[in-house]
């Protein structure tokens, strides 16, 4: 069975409203963010939406994701610190990296292949644009998360224990981008 997914990118400002509204149905992030902290930075914001199993022409955001390029000469104290935390397994100069910086999908969504077919898209999109890696980071406590992350082919690169929660470790990811990662694409696109 071959289940098509409705992908669209949002403008900054449009998508920055869209994202705190979405993130009100992901209970898994703690610390929700504003509209006002998306806009700050320049990113590309991708959301798969479905319609409602009850009501089919009602049609809903399952899934986001926010990413942002991140370089070397980062003047946000926020994106320099982590730019310093992957200087040595990240190689900056003279390569482009794409920041997955936010992302989920509704729990009532999960396990039907929205998040995979929007990380597809992100890669085609980083690719075009002369991206050479993704980068995600998140904690060790999102089993789920992880999960998806490995299958979606990301390896650790970094994991930084939590000196106290080991729920709280940060986990960071990567995926290297070109043609063999397109070729391993499931999702149809039209």
């Amino acid at each position: 069975m071959s289940v098509e997914y409705l992908i669209r990118q949002y403008g900054l400002q449009q998508g920055a409203l869209e994202i705190q509204y979405i993130e009100e149905f992901f209970l898994d992030f703690p610390r929700k963010k504003t509209a006002a902290e998306v806009v700050q930075r320049d990113h590309q914001i991708l959301m798969a939406e479905a319609a409602l199993p009850d009501d089919r022409a009602t049609v809903v955001p399952v899934s986001f994701k926010v990413a942002h390029e991140l370089k070397a000469a980062e003047t946000d104290p926020k994106l320099a610190d982590l730019v310093f935390q992957l200087e040595d397994v990240v190689q900056f100069r003279g390569r482009r990296v794409l920041y997955q910086w936010i992302g989920g999908t509704r729990k009532d969504w999960r396990g039907q292949g929205h998040f995979r077919a929007l990380t597809e898209e992100q890669e085609v999109w980083a690719i075009e644009n002369g991206f050479d890696e993704i980068i995600v980071k998140t904690k060790n406590r999102f089993y789920e998360m992880r999960s998806t992350l490995a299958q979606l082919a990301l390896d650790v690169i970094r994991f930084v224990p939590h000196p106290v929660e080991c729920g709280e470790s940060k986990v960071f990811l990567r995926k290297r981008l070109g043609q063999d990662v397109i070729d391993s694409h499931r999702s149809r696109r039209s």
